[in-house]
C-alpha cells in the first residue's frame, strides 16, 4: 500500500472511532452522568417494606449491599413513587438508579431482572378460605375483597365475577400521608373484609411483620391475560448502556445475596415465568 494511502486510512479510521465514541444517548459522555462518588439512589421515603427514610425496606438493603460492592457511600434523592417521580430524580440527574422497577417500563433503561414475583390473595388463617389457590374458586363468590384500584387482578375479579363485592383503595397516592395497603390489610384483620389481592412485594413483608393471623397465597394459577406476575429490575437513564451493564454484572454476581434479603423480609419469589413458588438456592 502507498504511503499516501496508509496516511488516508488512519485518518478515516480515527475520525470514525471518534465519531462513534460521541455518536447517540450511549456514548461516553452519557455515562459521565453517573456519579463516580456515590452510589445515588432514588426511592420514596415512605414507602415500607419496599424502601423509607429509616432504611428498613428490603430495596435499602438491596442499595446497601450494592453500594458496599461498588465501595462507595450511599446517598438518597427522596421523591414520592408518584407522578413525576422519574422525572424529577432520575430523570434530573439527581440519582443514578431506581432500584425497583417493572420489566419493560418506557421511562427508564431496565437491567436485568433480580426478581419474579406476584400478585397475592390475603386471607385469615383460621378461615375457609385459607385452602384457596385462585380466584375462580366458589368460595369467594360472596366475599368482601379488598384490591388496589387499577391493579391487573381487577380484570380476573371481574371475570370471575367478584367486583360486585369488592372494595377499592387508591393507586396512586402520597404514602407520607395515607396508606392504601396498610389500610386493605387493616380490613382484612379486624374483618371489614375477607380477603384481600395485593402485590407480593408489600404483602409478604407488612404480614410477616405486621400481621402475623393472615395468611399470603401468590396466585399462580391464573393463566389469562393480564398476567399477574412481573420480573423486577433496576432502572437508569435512557441510553446509560455502561452503567446498566455494571449494575447487570452485580445482579449476576450477587443473585444469592439479593435473593437472601428478599426471603428474608418475606417476598414471596417466583421462578421467571410466575407458574412456581421458588426458595433461596433455586
Amino acid at each position: 500500500m502507498p504511503a499516501w494511502a496508509e496516511k488516508t486510512l488512519a485518518l478515516t479510521v480515527a475520525v470514525a472511532a471518534l465519531l462513534f465514541s460521541q455518536a447517540g444517548p450511549g456514548g461516553a459522555q452519557t455515562s459521565d452522568l453517573v456519579s463516580k462518588s456515590a452510589f445515588r439512589v432514588c426511592a420514596d421515603p415512605a414507602n415500607a417494606p419496599m424502601s423509607d427514610k429509616e432504611g428498613t425496606g428490603f430495596e435499602n438493603k438491596i442499595a446497601e449491599l450494592f453500594a458496599a460492592k461498588l465501595n462507595l457511600p450511599l446517598q438518597y434523592e427522596w421523591y414520592p413513587m408518584a407522578t413525576g417521580f422519574i422525572r424529577n430524580s432520575l430523570g434530573a440527574n439527581k440519582c443514578d438508579v431506581v432500584i425497583g422497577y417493572a420489566q419493560g417500563h418506557e421511562l427508564v433503561l431496565n437491567t436485568n431482572h433480580y426478581m419474579t414475583s406476584v400478585f397475592t390473595l390475603v386471607v385469615p388463617k383460621e378461615s375457609a378460605l385459607a385452602e384457596v389457590t385462585e380466584l375462580s374458586d366458589a368460595r369467594l363468590k360472596d366475599v368482601d375483597i379488598g384490591i388496589i384500584a387499577g391493579s391487573p387482578p381487577a380484570t380476573h375479579m371481574a371475570r370471575n365475577g367478584l367486583l360486585k363485592n369488592a372494595k377499592a383503595y387508591n393507586l396512586v397516592v402520597d404514602r407520607r400521608y395515607e396508606s392504601p395497603t396498610v389500610d386493605l390489610l387493616n380490613d382484612v384483620q379486624t374483618g371489614v373484609t375477607g380477603a384481600a389481592i395485593l402485590w407480593g412485594p408489600i404483602a409478604g413483608p407488612l404480614v410477616k411483620t405486621d400481621y402475623p393471623d393472615l395468611k399470603v397465597i401468590p396466585l399462580l394459577k391464573e393463566t389469562l391475560p393480564p398476567r399477574l406476575f412481573f420480573r423486577i429490575t433496576m432502572g437508569v437513564r435512557m441510553g446509560e448502556k455502561v452503567w446498566e451493564r455494571k449494575l447487570n454484572s452485580l445482579i449476576r454476581r450477587h443473585q444469592d445475596e439479593i435473593n437472601a434479603i428478599l426471603v428474608e423480609a418475606g417476598v414471596p419469589l417466583v421462578n421467571d415465568m410466575g407458574t412456581e413458588v421458588m426458595t433461596v438456592g433455586q
